[in-house]
């Protein structure tokens, strides 16, 4: 099984959508987290640590990343959806392009 952690600003649409979208996926576990410290939940080194595979919906959410736990990245694939903040949770559109640009990025 593979843990994939999806990342965006304040946890609050984007990643929970996608935590919600995948997270009955028999080949994979899921978590989201934002990168904002006024996130609904923070990620934090421990969900690198768990993750083997990054998702994140914006280049300066990787870029954030990249900022604050460089040498614990050194061996994980980032993923850059360019998914804007325009979505609301489970957003019709939303969920389409999540599970679409995920699984061509995962192999499902």
């Amino acid at each position: 099984m593979k843990n994939v952690l999806f990342i965006c600003s304040r946890n609050q649409w984007r990643s929970p959508t996608a935590e919600t979208v995948w997270r009955k996926h028999p080949d994979i576990s899921v978590r989201s987290a934002g990168t904002n410290p006024s996130a609904r939940r923070t990620v934090s080194a421990v969900d690198i640590h768990w993750a083997d595979v990054i998702v994140v919906m914006e280049q300066k959410h990787k870029n954030r990343l990249v900022a604050e736990f460089t040498r614990l990245l050194e061996h994980k694939p980032i993923y850059v959806l360019d998914i804007p903040d325009e979505y609301k949770y489970m957003d019709p559109e939303l969920v389409e392009m999540l599970e679409e640009s995920v699984s061509s990025y995962l192999g499902l």
